[in-house]
C-alpha cells in the first residue's frame, strides 16, 4: 500500500494544493497500484510510513504553527534521508529551507533543503512556467507570495523560470536535493502536470510505472503550456 502523507491541510491548505494528494492517489489507481491518503493534522504525530509526504502554501501565522509541530521527532527529516519523496509549495518550500525570515522573526527551519528565504518588497502573484532538467517540456502553476528563496551551494534549483517569478533572484524556481522536491508551483501543480506526479509515483515504489491513457488530464496540461507567453 502506498501511502500519502498530506501534512497539515488545515494550516497549509490555503492555495488547493491539497489536490496534489488526489492526483497521485488516482494516477496510482491507474496502474493498479494501491494507494491511500492519510491526512495528519498539526495536533497529530507525522506517520513514519509515509512513501510520499505533501506541504502546501500557508500564511505566515499558519506556518509557524506548522514548523513547529514538524519539529517534533525530526520524523519528516528522518523519513526523507531514508528515502521517502517530499514535495512541498510555496510555505511549505519555505520550511524545508535552513530559515526563513518574516517582517518579524528569523526562524530556522527543518534544514532538508539548503536555502534560505527573506522578505520581498513586492508581491509575486500570477502565472508561472519552470523548464526543468526533469522533463523536455515546461511546468506551469500560479504563484502567490512576496518571498525571495537563495540557493545554497547544496541545492540544485527545481527549475528555470520562463514566465513569472519563481524564487524572485537568479531566475529560478524552487529546489531539488535527492527525493526532495520544493517550488512556488501551485496550480495544484500535479493537475496542471501529470508527468510530474507519475514522476513522484515512481520514485515512491522505487521503479518504472507503466503508460495510461489519461487523454483528458493530457490535453489540460498541453493546453496550459500553449498559455506560455
Amino acid at each position: 500500500m502506498l501511502e500519502i502523507i498530506r501534512i497539515h491541510n488545515e494550516l497549509l491548505g490555503t492555495y488547493g494544493d491539497r489536490g496534489n494528494a488526489d492526483v497521485l492517489k488516482y494516477r496510482a489507481g491507474l496502474r493498479k497500484i494501491s494507494a491511500r491518503v492519510t491526512d495528519i493534522s498539526y495536533l497529530d504525530p507525522l506517520p513514519k510510513t509515509g512513501d510520499i509526504y505533501l506541504l502546501g502554501g500557508a500564511e505566515d501565522a499558519a506556518q509557524i504553527l506548522s514548523l513547529n509541530a514538524l519539529r517534533k521527532g525530526s520524523i519528516l527529516t528522518r523519513a526523507a534521508n531514508k528515502g521517502a519523496v517530499v514535495l512541498a509549495i510555496c510555505a511549505g518550500f519555505q520550511i524545508l529551507g535552513n530559515r526563513y525570515v518574516t517582517r518579524d522573526a528569523e526562524i530556522e527551519g527543518l534544514g532538508l533543503l539548503d536555502v534560505v528565504t527573506t522578505p520581498g518588497d513586492r508581491r509575486l502573484v500570477g502565472d508561472i512556467a519552470v523548464a526543468t532538467e526533469l522533463f523536455d517540456f515546461p511546468l506551469t502553476g500560479f504563484e502567490n507570495h512576496s518571498s525571495v528563496t537563495t540557493l545554497g551551494p547544496d541545492a540544485a534549483p527545481f527549475g528555470k523560470v520562463l514566465q513569472g517569478n519563481g524564487n524572485g533572484v537568479a531566475g529560478v524556481d524552487g529546489a531539488i536535493d535527492k527525493n526532495v522536491f520544493g517550488t512556488y508551483l501551485h496550480g495544484p501543480v500535479l493537475a496542471r502536470s501529470p508527468e510530474f506526479a507519475d514522476l513522484l509515483l515512481e520514485r515512491a515504489v522505487g521503479s518504472s510505472i507503466s503508460e495510461v491513457d489519461d487523454e483528458l488530464a493530457l490535453r489540460y496540461a498541453k493546453w496550459r503550456r500553449a498559455l506560455i507567453k
